[in-house]
């Protein structure tokens, strides 16, 4: 298991599906790098509450709304012009590679947020991908049951 969120999260994504998954529950409107911090905790084994997921939120919603959207609204509207315009094409590349770099910034803020969570002695209160989509109204169970197949892979 990798000790540090980036670093989890690089790997759970290049696992098979997952991406595809976390897209589906993207378009559904759950934030990617909240539901792969909550990966990360139920595998290191951190209790859910409400408060914490409320402390996650907290952090993400305004990075997300004002660096993270924006930088993706750009690319995702560049790409039909972009296929057609080289130094266009050169510089979507330079707004993902942005965008990837803001979310990685958004984990490390993620992970500070989470430092002194300790480990609880009960599984059963750990699901944190079950109780965070759920509790948001976006019960994908497609997409989770990738996520989890991903993760038990590890």
């Amino acid at each position: 298991m990798q000790t540090d969120l980036w670093n989890y999260c690089l790997n759970l994504y290049a696992r098979p599906g997952v991406e595809q998954a976390c897209l589906q529950l993207q378009d559904q409107g759950v934030d990617v790098c909240v539901l792969l911090c909550a990966a990360w905790l139920e595998e290191r084994g951190v209790a859910f509450d409400k408060a914490r997921l409320g402390q996650l939120n907290a952090c993400a919603g305004p990075w997300q709304h004002e660096v993270v959207q924006p930088l993706r609204q750009l690319r995702t509207r560049w790409r039909e012009a972009a296929a057609h315009d080289d130094a266009l094409a050169t510089l979507r590349v330079q707004v993902k590679a942005l965008e990837l770099e803001a979310e990685r910034m958004l984990l490390r803020r993620l992970e500070s947020v989470t430092q002194g969570w300790s480990k609880t002695q009960s599984q059963d209160t750990c699901a944190w991908l079950q109780k965070m989509t759920v509790d948001a109204g976006h019960p994908d169970c497609d997409a989770l049951h990738t996520l989890r197949v991903a993760i038990n892979r590890a």
